[in-house]
């Protein structure tokens, strides 16, 4: 078997809930020992799974049980304060996309920008920049400042963007909750595009019919912990048993 794209070992990672609590001065010092305070929580505990490349991953749990937090680790949006995180390929993140925009410039120079960021070439935008557009269906806004964009047409272009990446790992946060019926289909099939081309996918998300649709395998996190990694239809069922609802 080839080596996994994402590997995580014995990962937890903590937080405050008060961000104004107090620090004594020995936790100033780094060589200090740090002990469990009472306004911390682990967001995550003891979390250890791989991935192989290619592999469709659902993450389900309730609100506030790490999902996102996982994602983020993935991304090194956040580092763990115990166990390890090795992601092997560069990853295209579907998570809070409208993020990194600037209001003031226009469709055009954010494209630009935003591609930038995440490692494209000038030349590589300018080759997929039609390709964005037409995605977005945008092309009479490429001149106005994003601003002036609804909430849907910045989801839109957002997407066109990262979904553009050749990032071999792709990870989405929720985000086809968002757009209209027929944007979300166009999504779902550019999504399922990049999983035929061999892609490895981490989706967390709410909605039953999506993880079913693109998941053979899921991930159940409850209260930080890693309660369940099998097939996508034994994780849900499990899931749905425990707190008697199905998602939708």
């Amino acid at each position: 078997m080839t080596s996994p794209v994402i590997a995580l070992r014995d990962v937890g990672i903590r937080f405050r809930r008060n961000r104004r609590s107090r620090r004594t001065f020995k936790d100033l010092f780094a060589g200090s020992k740090r002990r469990n305070r009472p306004d911390e929580f682990w967001a995550l505990r003891s979390v250890s799974f791989t991935v192989q490349q290619g592999e469709a991953i659902g993450v389900v749990g309730r609100n506030g049980q790490g999902k996102s937090t996982l994602l983020k680790l993935v991304t090194g949006v956040v580092l763990p304060d115990e166990g390890s995180v090795v992601v092997k390929e560069g990853v295209a993140p579907l998570i809070e996309i409208t993020g990194g925009f600037v209001d003031d410039l226009s469709v055009r120079d954010n494209v630009y920008l935003t591609a930038g960021l995440h490692g494209m070439t000038r030349q590589q935008v300018a080759d997929r920049f039609d390709d964005i557009i037409e995605f977005a269906e945008i092309r009479d806004f490429i001149d106005t400042p994003y601003k002036h964009l609804s909430s849907g047409m910045k989801v839109r272009i957002a997407f066109a963007v990262i979904s553009r990446l050749e990032e071999p790992i792709i990870l989405v946060d929720e985000v086809l909750a968002v757009g209209d019926k027929a944007f979300r289909e166009k999504c779902y099939r550019r999504i399922e595009e990049l999983l035929a081309g061999g892609r490895t996918l981490f989706i967390v998300s709410h909605n039953e019919r999506d993880l079913r649709r693109f998941c053979s395998r899921g991930l159940y996190l409850d209260k930080g912990a890693l309660v369940l990694d099998g097939p996508i239809d034994d994780v849900l069922a499990r899931y749905n048993l425990e707190y008697g609802v199905a998602t939708r």
